[in-house]
């Protein structure tokens, strides 16, 4: 650790490899490094407690957890059922804000030029975010295609989720990996429906 002294006060220099470090965290990592860390989530949550992964059940954490109504689904120990499961989520949220806030990637976010020009004849033609600002922003969620996107879109998947007992997270990541027949429909499902709204429904509504 490289330490100099300027006007009376201590500043430390990060050595080559915390640069190298934080270098390599503000890269995208190749699907052979993410993907088995995602997957190993599934053995380290059986082994260590015997807890099953999955996303979805936190919204009914949280209801039951602030709501004061007495309705017998948000009646239940929610703390001994979901706390280590909304502390997962606050763990993803913190770390999306590491993320976004001192690890983002300056560079351009990877998109191949058929995509590009596919996304260009629907009319989206900024790709500088995640997700088109022209739809995902509060000034798109005013206008017909981001109310069928964003509201209708949300309330579909938080119906689905429910209805078929998992999000992505639960089905394709818990339950493939458990062998579960249930988790392996949904999964079709999922990319059923991905593919259904991408060819058919989303060049109607943009």
């Amino acid at each position: 650790m490289l330490i100099m002294e300027k006007a009376n006060s201590l500043y430390v220099l990060p050595t080559e490899s915390v640069i190298l470090m934080i270098d390599f965290l503000s890269q995208p990592w190749p699907w052979y490094v993410a993907g088995p860390l995602i997957g190993l989530v599934v053995p380290i949550l059986l082994l260590t407690g015997g807890k099953t992964f999955g996303v979805s059940d936190n919204l009914r954490h949280i209801c039951a957890a602030v709501y004061p109504g007495n309705i017998s689904f948000f009646q239940y120990d929610w703390k001994g059922d979901g706390s280590w499961n909304l502390t997962f989520i606050f763990g993803i949220a913190v770390g999306g804000f590491i993320a976004v806030t001192w690890l983002g990637n300056p560079d351009p976010v990877a998109i191949s030029e058929a995509t590009r020009s596919d996304l260009s004849q629907l009319g989206i033609t900024n790709f500088d975010g995640l997700i088109p600002p022209s739809i995902f922003s509060w000034s798109g969620l005013l206008t017909p295609t981001g109310l069928i996107m964003i509201v209708l879109g949300g309330f579909l998947v938080g119906f689905g989720s429910k209805y078929c007992g998992g999000c992505t997270s639960g089905h394709a990541i818990m339950g493939l990996a458990d062998l579960q027949l249930p988790s392996l429909l949904a999964v079709i499902g999922f990319f059923a429906g991905g593919l259904f709204v991408t060819h058919i429904i989303l060049p109607l509504i943009l």
